[in-house]
């Protein structure tokens, strides 16, 4: 996929201030200071389309960029931060789950994890609300540049081994380097195929076309934006609550 234009779009508090809109989104986030803004400006090309602070915790807003006029990207607030008030990371952390659990047309969550640092506590506990509310995502591990390449296989394989103990089926995963600009083709062939099959969905169901998205993250085997994408807990349930 080739972007020939990204642009800000909005930014919005929480879901009910979100567009009521069909064109694909997907979302990223991970931890404070995991190198998500800077992922964002390598995938669309754009350097400074999404702010990047030396401030862990940032991003407070859901911020929407549009891109090639036909789908977006979703900066969404980190969590873990260690200068926020409690009662704010709450309020972004129900912001946030809202949002990935109601918005219809979010095809796909990429969870981003520092693969410079062993599994972390907070990393496993959202992955696993991501598989227990069964939002399709996918595991990005940033900066690799910044360990050893045996590091960050160990810290990969680590964290893959966590969360096979209550995943059914692992999540696709790919890794990525702001600096060495690596990634950015593997994170756009998904996005590519996700929107493929977004569009293939909606047409064959137009009557139901701010649902399909949502239908997907139910059941992620009956679409083809879920092929790939970690979902399926073992448990069974499906999660009310914020990580």
């Amino acid at each position: 996929m080739n972007i020939s234009s990204a642009t800000f779009f909005r930014s919005a508090p929480d879901l009910d201030s979100c567009p009521d809109e069909s064109l694909p989104e997907f979302a990223f986030i991970g931890r404070s200071n995991v190198g998500k803004s800077s992922l964002l400006n390598i995938i669309s090309g754009k350097q400074g389309l999404a702010r990047v602070s030396a401030t862990p915790g940032f991003t407070k807003l859901i911020n929407m960029f549009t891109m090639n006029k036909t789908w977006r990207l979703v900066d969404l607030p980190g969590y873990g931060w260690a200068h926020v008030a409690r009662q704010d990371k709450a309020k972004f952390n129900q912001a946030v789950a809202h949002y990935l659990r109601n918005r219809p047309n979010l095809c796909l969550v990429f969870a981003l994890i520092d693969s410079s640092l062993p599994p972390q506590k907070m990393d496993l506990e959202f992955v696993e609300w991501l598989a227990d509310s069964s939002i399709p995502f996918v595991l990005v591990f940033t900066k690799t540049d910044k360990a050893n390449r045996s590091t960050v296989q160990a810290n990969i394989a680590a964290f893959s081994q966590r969360i096979s103990e209550w995943c059914e089926k692992l999540p696709e995963i790919f890794t990525c380097s702001a600096v060495a600009k690596h990634g950015r083709k593997e994170l756009l062939a998904v996005i590519d195929v996700a929107i493929a099959a977004y569009h293939a969905e909606t047409e064959a169901n137009p009557d139901q076309a701010q649902q399909t998205a949502k239908r997907s993250s139910q059941d992620p085997k009956a679409s083809g934006r879920g092929a790939g994408a970690g979902s399926s807990h073992g448990k069974g349930t499906k999660s009310t609550r914020a990580w």
